[in-house]
């Protein structure tokens, strides 16, 4: 049976194109469409769907309205945002994402790129990865608190497992399909003393990654920020990879490490990519590196991280699949028998300062 899927824009011929992409995949079927998230919410109180493609700006009701009111009614429903590259779209996603909302996909400037192949095949994509889920739908309802501001939770120490005093310890994460979300149970739950740095990188176009850091620097103790070409790593920080860029970490003659941002092409589809992070790593300074592998498809970071575990010591942790929007990248490193520990997304913070300790 092929899965329903409902389109929300308030412009007649996206909502077309969209639906006429949708059902060249004989996997899914478009035939309901909505104008507004007024309408679509009015659909969404009787009538179930496999994913709904939803535009942000809209008349009556735009799409984080109507998101709110899903949230605040339970009614379950697998999100996927359509968002134009600008500042301010990009602010409202990342809002979006915090709301429930799964991922998104970058709306085309014009008709011409609205027919091309590179839109297809990201609507697509995401689409199977995630209808195809059985925890995305519950995303929405299971998490409203996790929207209001997380940073007067109480951080949860874990049982410290034996380190070496005085080693010097690097994070190194990665996260994609689901990530922004999943990062809002994680990041904001690290203690601003955290006793190291921690690079990010979470697949995003230009500018998306520049909210988000800037959204999970409002909402943790711990600073936040988009990584920047050549700056010093420093304990307690969180560096973000920009999108559009790959990262990578060196250490310089002194013993410091700093950011090196490159515009090699993309690989695999992706950039930045979490393998070319990892693999940087393999002459860093760092005594122990703590990988962390969040939800997301595909398997970027695996092949970044058993090439660093050549060279370095290293740590790995992995969300589990109960909690996964999309079980692909824990999988794969899982599946490689690279893991140390599998723990679910309301542990992962925890079990990282377990790992690094604070200062």
């Amino acid at each position: 049976m092929k899965k329903n899927i409902l389109v929300v824009d308030d412009s007649a011929l996206m909502r077309r194109l969209i639906c006429d992409i949708i059902n060249t995949d004989s996997t899914f079927q478009a035939t309901d469409v909505c104008k507004d998230g007024l309408e679509a919410y009015e659909r969404l109180k009787t009538t179930s769907y496999d994913g709904v493609v939803l535009d942000v700006n809209m008349p009556r009701m735009d799409g984080l309205e109507l998101l709110e009111k899903l949230q605040q009614e339970k009614i379950k429903a697998t999100i996927i945002m359509v968002s134009t590259l600008t500042v301010k779209d990009a602010d409202i996603t990342i809002r979006a994402m915090e709301l429930g909302a799964v991922d998104f996909v970058t709306k085309p400037c014009n008709i011409i790129e609205a027919k091309g192949e590179d839109f297809k095949g990201s609507l697509l994509r995401v689409l199977k990865a995630v209808v195809r889920s059985d925890n995305a739908k519950n995303i929405l309802t299971s998490t409203a608190k996790a929207a209001e501001k997380p940073a007067a939770a109480k951080f949860v120490q874990a049982p410290k497992r034996t380190m070496v005093k005085g080693a010097n310890r690097l994070v190194a994460l990665a996260c994609s399909t689901g990530g922004p979300k999943a990062l809002q149970s994680v990041i904001p739950y690290l203690p601003e003393n955290m006793d190291a740095p921690m690079v990010l990188v979470q697949h995003m176009p230009v500018g998306f990654t520049k909210s988000m850091a800037d959204r999970l620097n409002e909402v943790s103790k711990i600073a936040v920020k988009e990584a920047e070409d050549g700056e010093v790593l420093g304990k307690g920080c969180v560096y973000i990879a920009p999108g559009g860029k790959h990262m990578e970490i060196l250490k310089k003659p002194d013993g410091r490490h700093v950011v090196h941002l490159n515009d090699a092409p993309a690989i695999g589809g992706l950039r930045p990519c979490a393998n070319v992070t990892y693999e940087s790593l393999r002459n860093s300074g760092y005594d122990e590196i703590v990988c962390v592998v969040l939800t997301g498809m595909g398997a970027d970071g695996t092949g970044g991280i058993l090439s660093l575990k050549q060279k370095k010591k290293i740590y790995v942790i992995a969300q589990d699949a109960q909690s996964c929007v999309v079980y692909g990248m824990p999988k794969a490193i899982a599946e490689a028998g690279a893991v140390d520990e599998v723990v679910p997304l309301t542990e992962v913070a925890q079990t990282i300062i377990k790992n690094v300790g604070v200062q």
